[in-house]
């Protein structure tokens, strides 16, 4: 599953846009030196997420919307179409 995909379901499964998702996490004071486990449980209790999906918003939340390129373009598990992940939901592509 792609990045993008993960965020995808995160956004039919919880109803929110990975955007919105991101905002709530910063106000919370959740940035790039915050553990992931604090962010798991908080997704998990708050949303419902389980590991996966939480790790994928877990990575947008520290380090933006941008992958390695490593994942674009190849036949991997993780492949992407850009190195850029849309976090404005689905309906806006």
């Amino acid at each position: 599953m792609s990045f993008q995909a993960y965020l995808d379901t995160i956004e039919q499964r919880t109803g929110r846009i990975p955007a919105d998702l991101v905002a709530l996490a910063h106000e919370r004071g959740y940035g790039a030196d915050t553990k992931a486990g604090v962010m798991i449980e908080w997704l998990k209790e708050d949303f419902g997420l389980g590991r996966g999906h939480a790790m994928a918003l877990v990575h947008v939340i520290r380090n933006g919307p941008g992958i390695d390129e490593k994942h674009v373009g190849t036949t991997g598990t993780h492949r992407d179409e850009s190195a850029v992940l849309r976090l404005d939901g689905i309906a806006n592509r």
